[in-house]
C-alpha cells in the first residue's frame, strides 16, 4: 500500500493572506512547511512586500513556532539567462534564505520561447547552474530547478535539468521540482524520486482544454475531476523512494477568493489520502 503524503502549502495557494495569517492556515491543515514567494506582488496578487516587508528571520521563527518547516524560498525567474543581474538576483535570495532558516531557493528558467543556435539551450543552461553551484557552497544550501512543461519553455523535461547538474557536478545541491501540471503539459513519463526534492501538486478540470491551452490559471486544487494524474503521479513518487513533501501550489484566481480555504484544501487533502489507500 501506498505511504501517505506529507503535504505542504506554496504561499501561491493563498497570496491574499500575509504571510503570517497564511503560516496559521497551512499550520492548520497538518503540513509539513510551507513556501514562500517574492513574486506575488508583482502578478498583482498582493500589495505586500516579500516577507511582509518584516525581517526574513522574523517570519522564519514564526514559521517554527507554529510547528512548519520553511522548505523554500520562490524564486529567481530566467535563472539560464546568466548575467550580473542575475548573479545578484541569486545572491539576493540566498541570503534572504539563510536569514530565514529556509532550506533551499528555487531557479525557474525562461519561458519566452527563446531562440538558441544549436547546443545553446543546453550550454546556457550549464553556464547558469555552474556560476550558481559554487554560492550554494557558500551558503551551504539546496537549489530546486523547476522544469517548465509549457510549449514556450527553454527547459522542459526533468532528464535535461538532471543531466546538465551532473555535468557541472551539482547533483549534492541541485534538486528537482517535480511538479504535476508541468510533467503532464510536457508529456514525460519518467520520475526522478532520488532527484526530487519538492513536488508541487495542483489539478485541471476543464474538459474543453487541449494540453497546450493548458494555463496557470486553470490550476486549482485536486479532487475526482482532476485530468493531470495526480494520484497516479503522486503514488509513483512515493512508491520510488520519494518521502518529501506534496506542495499545494494552484494559481487560479477561483481558489485564491475562496471563504472557506481551510475547508476546500482539507477536502482536497482528504481526496488524496482516502484515493492513495
Amino acid at each position: 500500500m501506498t505511504a501517505q503524503p506529507k503535504f505542504a502549502m506554496n504561499h501561491m495557494a493563498a497570496p491574499r493572506l500575509d504571510c503570517r495569517a497564511f503560516l496559521d492556515l497551512a499550520a492548520s491543515l497538518g503540513c509539513l512547511g510551507v513556501e514562500l514567494r517574492n513574486d506575488l506582488a508583482d502578478k498583482q496578487l498582493t500589495d505586500a512586500a516579500f516577507f511582509d516587508g518584516e525581517a526574513p528571520a522574523a517570519i522564519g521563527n514564526y514559521a517554527r513556532s507554529k510547528g512548519l518547516r520553511l522548505l523554500g524560498l520562490s524564486e529567481v525567474y530566467g535563472f539560464n539567462a546568466w548575467s550580473d543581474a542575475m548573479r545578484a538576483k541569486v545572491q539576493l535570495l540566498i541570503e534572504q534564505a539563510k536569514e530565514g532558516g529556509a532550506e533551499s531557493i528555487s531557479l525557474i528558467p525562461r519561458n519566452d520561447a527563446p531562440q538558441y543556435s544549436d547546443g545553446g539551450r543546453d550550454e546556457a543552461l550549464r553556464r547558469s547552474l555552474g556560476e550558481i553551484l559554487p554560492m550554494l557552497d557558500a551558503a551551504d544550501l539546496v537549489a530546486l530547478v523547476e522544469p517548465l512543461g509549457f510549449v514556450t519553455s527553454s527547459l522542459r523535461c526533468k532528464a535535461d535539468a538532471i543531466a546538465a547538474i551532473e555535468v557541472v557536478g551539482g547533483s549534492g545541491r541541485c534538486k528537482l521540482v517535480h511538479d504535476t501540471f508541468h510533467h503532464y503539459l510536457a508529456g514525460e513519463s519518467e520520475f526522478f524520486p532520488e532527484h526530487t526534492g519538492i513536488v508541487h501538486i495542483s489539478g485541471v478540470i476543464d474538459p474543453s482544454l487541449s494540453p497546450e491551452e493548458m494555463q496557470d490559471s486553470h490550476r486549482i486544487l485536486v479532487d475526482e475531476r482532476d485530468r493531470l494524474g495526480n494520484i497516479d503521479q503522486i503514488r509513483s513518487l512515493i512508491d520510488g523512494g520519494y518521502s518529501g513533501a506534496f506542495s499545494y501550489e494552484p494559481f487560479s484566481r477561483d481558489i485564491h477568493r475562496l471563504s472557506s480555504a481551510e475547508e476546500a484544501f482539507r477536502l482536497s487533502m482528504d481526496f488524496i489520502r482516502s484515493t492513495l489507500s
